[in-house]
């Protein structure tokens, strides 16, 4: 009997739950990869892994194409924004179900989105366009301070400061013109800085599933390190949410499969932030499944695979996760509590992503992260008292970095005494 294939180009936080979410609903995973090693996950599953240059489209029509000679490729999707549109593009070929590439394509380009959204009236932060120093410089003084600076196109808050003058301005721009990694020429986002709560709106087939209160803690970097699901939200608020998110899909042309929204409530009101044509990383899809009894990837998968989504919610708790993250660079000695924490009634998951004795030099992006803890309870307070219980449980320790001054001051001293 020929196996039923569910193709994955690349991965990313959640790639591990899709794979699993396939294998439950009887398809024989295979991830495509430039580099398939880079997943340590892989290694100890059933997923099958080819490695193929992701970037090359006709490369993965060929791939796919010898697949089906072996197998029924049921459907081909991505954990992975950046691939996203090639997964249009492949679903449009083989003719399977799939997103829009053209909308998605508009839509990972920020200030594109930018454009479209502010062209069919929906709020989001004054904006420009800036391709060298002296158009983030004047850009920044046309919006005034503070300003938020970012690439043009990437995720996981690479790249994304909030500037409060003009010294941390130049210093960002230095960055992102000298060591940021671009793909093409540089192309960075200047916008206002929308200030009030957080929210992330989680949408499947043009239904809001749930609505999260996200926290990112201190600037200048935007690292969330709270989800909270549901949000605490007053009737007006929580359907302006809606009302605004639906909107959003329906000007960029988006509506097949999840998507991701980020919206501030500002004085004005809500205000978009951005919208991500996927699901986001985890750990936001567990929590929607443990506050709303939705399995995001799994109805995701049924829509790949040309099957009808459940979309309707069972439960109605609360749920939440704390993002571990240090607080300076240096090497971890230790780190530990993982079973402790993970033994507190109601935790759901304690994961910890790096070994002790690892270098941790902060990036300001998702890359800061060394893990979380996922807790779910029937009301708001009881959650948040079991995950700081939890949180508490974890302890860990750190040797600061030498800094390079301290190095050649040790040099010298060592050069002296020769």
């Amino acid at each position: 009997m020929r196996k039923r294939a569910l193709v994955l180009l690349e991965s990313a936080s959640n790639g591990p739950l899709y794979i699993q979410a396939a294998q439950r609903l009887g398809l024989h995973p295979i991830t495509l990869s430039a580099e398939p090693s880079q997943y340590d996950y892989l290694a100890g599953s059933d997923c099958e892994t080819i490695c193929v240059d992701t970037d090359n489209l006709a490369a993965m029509i060929q791939v796919c194409s010898s697949l089906s000679r072996i197998a029924d490729v049921a459907g081909i999707t991505s954990a992975r924004e950046s691939l996203y549109a090639a997964v249009g593009k492949l679903c449009q070929h083989f003719s399977l179900p799939g997103p829009n590439p053209a909308a998605v394509e508009r839509c990972c380009d920020k200030f594109a989105q930018r454009q479209v959204l502010a062209e069919s009236g929906i709020l989001v932060p004054e904006f420009r366009f800036a391709v060298d120093a002296m158009d983030v410089k004047d850009s920044a003084t046309e919006i005034d301070f503070p300003v938020i600076v970012k690439p043009a196109v990437g995720i996981g808050s690479s790249g994304v400061r909030l500037c409060r003058n003009v010294d941390e301005l130049a210093e960002h721009t230095d960055y992102l013109l000298g060591e940021h990694r671009w793909q093409c020429s540089p192309r960075i986002l200047v916008e206002e800085f929308a200030q009030g709560p957080h929210y992330s709106v989680e949408i499947m087939e043009n239904e809001v599933i749930g609505i999260g209160a996200a926290d990112f803690g201190d600037q200048p970097h935007f690292v969330c390190r709270e989800y909270i699901y549901p949000a605490l939200l007053t009737d007006f608020r929580h359907n302006r949410l809606v009302d605004v998110s639906l909107s959003c899909l329906q000007a960029l042309g988006l509506g097949w499969g999840p998507n991701n929204i980020d919206i501030r409530w500002t004085r004005l009101g809500p205000v978009v932030i951005e919208v991500n044509p996927r699901l986001a990383g985890t750990p936001n899809s567990q929590l929607v499944q443990l506050a709303y009894g939705v399995d995001l990837i799994t109805e995701h998968i049924k829509l790949v695979i040309g099957e009808e989504c459940t979309l309707r919610r069972t439960r109605s708790d609360t749920a939440a996760a704390r993002v571990l993250i240090p607080d300076r660079d240096g090497i971890l000695d230790t780190i530990g509590g993982e079973t402790r924490a993970a033994a507190v009634p109601g935790v759901q998951e304690v994961k910890i992503f790096i070994e002790p004795k690892t270098s941790i030099v902060r990036k300001g992006d998702e890359r800061d992260k060394i893990g979380h803890i996922i807790a779910a309870s029937t009301d708001l307070a009881r959650t948040k008292a079991i995950l700081q219980r939890a949180v508490d449980l974890i302890d860990w320790s750190m040797t600061p970095m030498a800094s390079s001054r301290d190095q050649d001051q040790k040099a010298g001293a060592h050069e002296g005494r020769r």
